[in-house]
């Protein structure tokens, strides 16, 4: 009989509550984030000279291709996303689906709140594999009667933390790259807009 793995976001946590869980289990940190959208197609003042040029013109499709690619997001079908390893995880992903092939469970214990709930969802779907083999697992103190009660009733991800989570990142990417050009294009450039920024912005001026 194989062990369970049991991922964890701090690596500070791991070693306790592997000494909580005992032997059966394996404990291993994905330390935080392990996929975003992409970085690389970031909003630098390259890409705002170009933005700003095309908007003269009509925007045709490579152009909203373009900023699809930039963005990760597609706001055109249904919000489409394109995620990424992020840098300097590859590592610890590789390390994570190797320990799931061979575990007879996986135990998705990152912390409770939306990012936490996000990164059990980006988990899975990296890890990939029957759903079935995954549980969450979810606490609010290192003990080990925490633990060990939060293990004895497993529950399932939390798909409307996981959207609500998703939402506010999509927001984030598709103001900053929607929103920017055009104030660089109608008041002045080197100005940025934010999905949070522009509204404190708002209430301030």
């Amino acid at each position: 009989m194989g062990k369970a793995l049991v991922i964890v976001e701090s690596p500070a946590k791991a070693k306790t509550i592997n000494k909580y869980l005992g032997s059966d289990y394996v404990v291993k940190s994905s330390v935080g984030h392990i996929r975003d959208l992409p970085t690389s197609g970031s909003a630098s003042k390259k890409s705002a000279d170009s933005t700003e040029d095309k908007a003269k013109k009509k925007v045709k499709k490579d152009e909203k291709a373009a900023l699809v690619n930039r963005m990760g997001v597609d706001p055109y079908h249904g919000w489409k996303a394109h995620y990424e390893i992020l840098p300097g995880k590859e590592k610890v992903v590789a390390e994570l689906k190797s320990l799931a092939e061979n575990a007879d469970h996986i135990y998705l214990a990152t912390d409770l709140d939306r990012e936490g709930e996000a990164i059990a969802w980006h988990l899975r779907e990296v890890i990939g594999g029957d759903d079935k083999r995954f549980s969450r697992v979810v606490f609010n103190e290192i003990t080990k009667n925490a633990i060990q009660q939060a293990f004895k009733q497993p529950g399932e991800l939390n798909i409307d933390r996981v959207n609500a989570q998703q939402a506010r990142r999509f927001m984030d990417r598709v103001v900053g790259y929607m929103v920017s050009p055009l104030l660089w294009k109608k008041i002045a450039r080197g100005l940025s807009a934010g999905r949070v920024q522009s509204v404190a912005v708002r209430l301030v001026v």
